[in-house]
């Protein structure tokens, strides 16, 4: 359950403010990601910038997507932290959020050069906000992502 209100959250986060910023579109699971023929999976939230949609076919993405997020869950997290990690950098995703509800945190890898670097470790508990240089001026507070249902 949690797994999806933070799902939802960032969504609409994210969904908000490219209504108000029209340069991309967001989408969220199900929506495949096809980077070759082996390599197949099905990210949480994916945001593709006006510049990439090229990627967008009918039925999924074919490329790689600008910004990925992968919600964790007891079942998905060594699969999210490794192997799509790895993945999703050596096909060129520009920006991957591991987002663990558990921990109430989001890692933040970004791209540099050839390879992910750890640009951050966001914390609810800390008060940290969530931006990105792919989204100028998004922000969303952990507090707000986290937040228990009203």
């Amino acid at each position: 359950t949690k797994h999806q209100r933070v799902s939802l959250k960032l969504t609409i986060a994210l969904a908000v403010y490219l209504k108000e910023r029209p340069m991309g579109e967001v989408f969220a699971a199900p929506f495949d990601t096809v980077f070759s023929n082996y390599d197949i999976v099905e990210p949480d939230l994916l945001y593709i910038s006006r510049g990439r949609a090229a990627v967008l076919t009918d039925q999924h993405v074919r490329g790689a997507p600008d910004l990925v997020v992968e919600i964790l869950s007891p079942s998905t997290r060594k699969t999210d932290e490794a192997t799509k990690r790895r993945l999703y950098e050596r096909f060129g995703v520009a920006e991957y959020w591991i987002v663990d509800p558990k921990l109430e945190t989001i890692k933040i890898y970004r791209r540099a050069n050839e390879a992910f670097v750890r640009a951050a470790e966001l914390s609810a508990e800390r008060g940290d906000v969530l931006t990105t240089p792919l989204l100028p001026e998004f922000s969303a507070t952990l507090a707000e992502v986290f937040a228990p249902p009203l």
